[in-house]
Order: C-alpha cells, then sequence, then structure tokens
C-alpha cells in the first residue's frame, strides 16, 4: 500500500506489504530464524542473554503458558512486566496465541493499577516479582482476573499465584500462530496519564511493524550489526518500538535494564555493552550531561541518539553533540501512533524543532476553526497515518474527539518555519495566552535551562490579583545551587534577555523534582492544581 507524501519532503515514502493475514508476533520472531539469525544474540539482560531461536521458544512456550490456563483469544492479559526478556517473551507469547496482551506501567501505585485491571478487565496478570506486593492489596477483589503469574520468581510466591518460570519449563517449545487478520486487536498501551486518567489504547496487528517500516529503516536506519539499548521502558509506546519491534524488524541485538534509568544506571549500560543506538527523553539527557560521572568524548560506542516523550529543548542537544560529537534525532511519537511520526534526520538536525513528517505519514496544522493555518503560525498538529491506534478501549467520547476519520488529533501546538522544520509550541491546554498573544511554555522553559544554575524547569499558566494569566515557572536546581530572591530575579532576567519581555515569569518557584509521568513527560496538571 502506498500514502500520500507530504510537500516538500520524498516523494516515494516506504511501502507496507503486509497481508490481509497476518500475526505480528508470528512474523517479528520467525523472519529471524528464516534470516539465518538463530544463534545470534537478541537480548542482553540483567541475568544473562538470550538468542533468537532461544526468544522463539521462550515465545511459544508463553504462549502455551497462558492458553493452557484457559485464557481465550482476544482476552487480555495485564503485563507489569520489567524490562527483561520476560516482556518480549509474554508480550510476543500472548500475540502469536491471538491473546490481547496489555502492557503496563511498572512505576504505578496499587490505585492505578486496580483502574487498569478493572477498566481492561483482564483475565491474567503476569507481574514481576518485586512487583508482586504492590498488587496484593487487589487479589480476591476483583472480579475478572483469574490467574497471576508471577515473572523471575519460583517456589512460594502466595497462595494461588503461579510461577512464570516453572511454568515455561513445563511447555512446549513450538506453538502455531493464531490466524489473526492485520486489522485485529493486537495490544493496547495506556496512556501516560499526562494530562488525566490514562486511557487504554488499543492496536492492530500491522501497526508493530509499520512503526518499523517507516521510521527505523529509513530514518533512524537502524541495521542488523546494531547494539541498541533504550532507557525508555518497553511498557512505554516509544520504548516498545525501540527495544522491540525495531531491533527484531532487523535482527538488531538488544540490551535491556530492570531498573530505573538512573545517570550511573545508564552510563554502566553504555561502557559495558558498548550499544551504537541510544534511546532517551530529555530529562535523562539534562541529568547525564549533569552527571559527575558524564564519560569523556570517545568512550561510548553510540553512532546516533534518539529523544522522545518531550520537545528537546535545543541547549540539550547541542550539549549533547559538543561532548560526544553524536546527533540526537528529537522526534514526535505519541501513545495514539505508537511511534515517532516526525523527526529530524542524521546529518540535518535541527536543534529546537522536530524536523520534518516521516514519509508514510501526512501531517497538518490547523486553527480552532479547524483550518489549516498559514506558514508561521501556530495551531493544532494532526496527523494521518497507518499506525493510528483503533480506539480508545470503552471511552466513545474521547475516541470519537482524537480520532476523526483518518486525522488523529495529536495535543500538540506547532507551527513550521521558513525551513519546513515543525517548530513545538506546547500542548492545546498548555499553551498560555499573554496579554492577548499566545506564549509557549516549551520557550520559556529552554530559555531558563541555558542559565547554568537551572537542571530543569516547568512553565504554566497562573492568574495575577486582575485574573490575567502571566507564565509561572517551577525550577529544578543544579546540585549545588541554592534557591533565593536574588536567584529567582537573576533567572527573570535571563529569560528577559533572550524572549520578549511579556514571556518571562512572573513567579519563580524552586522545587525539589517536577511531578512527571514514569515516562518523563511533565504532568503539568498537577502543576497547575498546586499554584491554584
Amino acid at each position: 500500500m502506498a500514502f500520500p507524501s507530504t510537500a516538500g519532503q520524498p516523494a516515494s515514502p516506504p511501502r507496507l506489504d503486509i497481508p490481509r493475514e497476518y500475526n505480528a508476533a508470528q512474523d517479528l520472531v520467525d523472519r529471524n530464524l528464516k534470516a539465518g539469525r538463530a544463534d545470534k544474540i537478541a537480548y542482553i539482560d540483567d541475568g544473562g542473554s538470550c538468542t533468537f531461536a532461544g526468544l522463539a521458544e521462550r515465545v511459544n512456550r508463553c504462549a502455551h503458558v497462558l492458553t493452557g490456563l484457559g485464557v481465550q483469544r482476544e482476552q487480555r492479559v495485564l503485563l507489569c512486566v520489567q524490562d527483561s526478556i520476560d516482556f518480549p517473551a509474554t508480550f510476543l507469547g500472548a500475540i502469536r496465541a491471538g491473546i490481547v496482551p496489555v502492557a503496563g506501567n511498572t512505576l504505578l501505585t496499587t490505585r492505578d493499577y486496580d483502574y487498569m485491571l478493572r477498566d481492561s478487565r483482564a483475565v491474567a496478570l503476569v507481574v514481576s516479582a518485586p512487583l508482586l506486593p504492590v498488587f496484593a492489596p487487589l487479589f480476591g477483589t476483583l472480579p475478572d482476573l483469574k490467574h497471576v503469574i508471577v515473572a523471575g520468581a519460583t517456589g512460594d510466591i502466595g497462595a494461588g499465584h503461579r510461577s512464570l518460570p516453572e511454568l515455561m519449563a513445563a511447555a512446549a517449545t513450538d506453538f502455531p500462530p493464531a490466524a489473526t487478520t492485520c486489522d485485529d486487536a493486537c495490544f493496547w498501551l495506556y496512556s501516560s496519564g499526562s494530562t488525566g486518567p490514562p486511557k487504554g489504547t488499543v492496536h492492530a496487528q500491522s501497526s508493530l511493524i509499520a512503526t518499523a517500516e517507516l521510521y527505523a529503516r529509513p530514518v533512524l536506519g537502524i541495521r542488523e550489526d546494531d547494539v541498541v539499548f533504550s532507557a525508555a521502558k518497553l511498557f512505554f509506546a516509544y520504548g516498545l518500538g525501540n527495544g522491540l519491534t525495531f531491533p527484531l524488524a532487523v535482527g538488531a541485538t538488544t540490551v535491556l535494564m530492570a531498573e530505573r534509568p538512573t545517570p550511573a544506571a545508564v552510563f554502566a549500560r553504555l561502557l559495558r555493552h558498548r550499544p551504537t543506538i541510544f534511546y532517551g527523553v530529555p530529562t535523562l539527557f539534562a541529568a547525564l550531561l549533569a552527571s559527575p560521572d558524564l564519560p569523556p568524548r570517545g568512550a561510548l560506542s553510540v553512532r546516533v541518539c534518539t529523544s522522545a516523550g518531550e520537545a528537546l529543548p535545543a541547549d540539550i542537544g547541542r550539549r549533547w553533540t559538543e561532548h560526544f560529537g553524536v546527533e540526537i534525532l528529537d522526534g514526535l511519537g505519541s501513545t495514539e501512533m505508537l511511534h515517532i511520526f516526525l523527526s529530524n534526520r542524521p546529518g540535518s538536525v535541527r536543534y529546537g524543532s522536530s524536523g520534518h513528517p516521516v514519509p508514510g505519514y501526512e501531517l497538518r496544522i490547523v486553527g480552532d476553526n479547524g483550518r489549516p493555518v498559514a506558514p508561521g503560525e501556530v495551531g493544532e498538529l494532526q496527523v494521518n497515518g497507518p499506525t493510528a491506534a483503533m480506539a480508545y478501549w470503552n471511552n466513545r467520547e474521547k475516541s470519537r474527539a482524537t480520532f476523526q476519520g483518518p486525522w488523529t488529533r495529536s495535543g500538540d501546538k506547532y507551527s513550521i518555519d521558513t525551513d519546513g522544520c515543525y517548530i513545538y509550541a506546547g500542548r492545546t491546554d498548555d499553551m498560555l495566552k499573554v496579554s492577548g498573544i499566545y506564549v509557549s511554555p516549551i520557550e520559556v522553559e529552554s530559555a531558563l535551562i541555558t542559565h547554568p544554575a537551572v537542571l530543569e524547569a516547568a512553565v504554566i499558566g497562573k492568574a495575577d490579583e486582575e485574573e490575567l494569566i502571566k507564565p509561572v515557572a517551577y525550577v529544578v536546581l543544579k546540585s549545588g545551587r541554592q534557591p533565593s530572591e536574588a536567584l529567582a530575579e537573576e533567572l527573570r532576567q535571563h529569560v528577559k534577555s533572550q524572549l520578549a519581555p511579556y514571556k518571562y515569569p512572573r513567579w519563580i518557584e524552586f522545587i525539589d523534582e517536577l511531578p512527571k509521568t514514569a515516562t518523563g513527560k511533565i504532568q503539568r496538571f498537577k502543576l497547575r492544581a498546586r499554584a491554584a
């Protein structure tokens, strides 16, 4: 199938020849065996390594485990599995059997999991052993949950629970793939909750490989000889492509890390396993650059980095490239579109922009009246492409508001500059109107973090004594810097020196950390509640 090109972009986007009868797990796993990669290392996790042949066996065993427990096709299974070989094994094992895995954030609360289990009506839960206590208060209270399978544990794991290693050891190593179609529901991802309650986002069987063929091969340039490492976790749409779809599509090797991506943990993997592709998020790149353990130029083997989740501040991108000599390809994706559809390109990175549309996706920017805006004007970005989600589960109102015919509303504000680059201006509900003029919080934040004392910053709107909206900044300082009113005034003047005077933050509050989702997105609605 062919897709419309975007003006000014390559006229021949990659073709997607996905057959009607299609099973995503069968494709991603079996293609590596057919290509002669059976003995090549597919995954390296904290416990060891696994070949592509070993992965195929694990996927088949997991399919047997789930069906052997009575889980039926199209029923949901919640996976709350830390980044290890157990994630691709259970995720792909479910898909191979026609069961729908729901990838769960591993950093949430009992209340969050109660919501997800009830909302998805999952009949089984696969959970990493260290996370089991968070779920314990829920057992026996959920009408649909029938099975609890514990990954990474054997022996006494609780009444009624089953050990994934023990179940897999007893399962057969072959499993005929379910006869699914390219349009069948394949898996769910819950939205990050950066703007409110998470939504179950339903993706089709064809979506995974489409992201690899449209973005990973032609834009990222991933190759069979690459070793990849994603600090973004597999439960995150960005991380799922980075650490599962993309490497399996080409036969690359993936490094997985169960622990949280602190600078020390990330640098340890970058130095030990020598990955050639590193996927991060803006807050992590900032923390890495600020770390006293920052390796010297030439110490890493990385040839390309990517960033997503939020817009990468230009200053962070430039400093990373100056230090390591490696570009960061900043891009825009979403849970609804599964991965990046707007991206910078190797060799032509424009820091401060999201680059150009990924061929195979059509983009438009519209105003409040639904009509395209003029070049340079800010409007809402909408995208048309083959990886759009089918719907939000059990949420017709939100589905109809977001998925409008072939177009998916991104919820992001953008403009296009004279070079055709897309410039991020914030979320649709984050834009501020100051003195009758729109102000992008991202622009103010980017100015703030160029000050040597600032590690991170988030800007929202707050009403002054006359009920007029003005910017307020929440600032996290670098280690060793102390908050003071003098520093706050210095930061105000710093912003004024870089931006139009009306854009400077009227109030600055120093805080220890910004509220974020587990995927690194700033939860501005929490800051708005704090400012109220």
